[in-house]
């Protein structure tokens, strides 16, 4: 399937989390974007340097200016299960506006093309690394990152966009 693309509609799709309880929960990702601007980006693996030091951290730190630029929800996918993004996210104790949800299967990251076979290096299927800035389902910006690479997916890309 061809990568997502600016001007594309998102696909919907079922993504995990745990609640406060820590019992897994589900939400559509059309749920979280259908008539609001949101980023929605995509990491490697939980708990992975590049990830870890700087991909979530600039969203983290950058969430209020972007809240002020009209953003309604920033969303961090990663392709883990609930119980690995749950305790990832609380390693961000400053976080408060960034959703970590897992794509355990790595289903949603197929629906938007943008796999990264990795199993070679024993990591089995995961995300590219990318920024989405959609807009009533609508991909504005799509920035989608050569494998290994930390470019054009940072929270100050996506802010020049804005």
């Amino acid at each position: 399937m061809a990568p997502i693309a600016v001007g594309d509609v998102i696909p919907d799709g079922t993504l995990a989390y745990l609640d406060d309880e820590n019992k897994p929960q589900s939400v559509s990702i059309h749920s979280l974007a259908k008539a609001k601007k949101v980023i929605i980006f995509g990491v490697p693996g939980a708990f992975t340097p590049t990830c870890s030091l700087k991909h979530v951290p600039g969203f983290i730190e950058r969430a209020e200016e972007l809240k002020g630029k009209g953003v309604d929800e920033v969303i961090c996918i990663s392709v883990n299960d609930p119980f690995v993004m749950n305790s990832w996210s609380k390693t961000f104790p400053e976080n408060k506006h960034v959703k970590f949800l897992a794509d355990g299967s790595a289903k949603y990251t197929y629906a938007l093309g943008l796999e990264l076979d990795l199993t070679d290096k024993g990591l089995g299927v995961r995300s590219k690394r990318f920024a989405l800035l959609v807009d009533d389902l609508k991909v504005k910006v799509a920035n989608v990152e050569n494998a290994g690479e930390f470019t054009v997916s940072s929270a100050e890309e996506i802010i020049k966009a804005l």
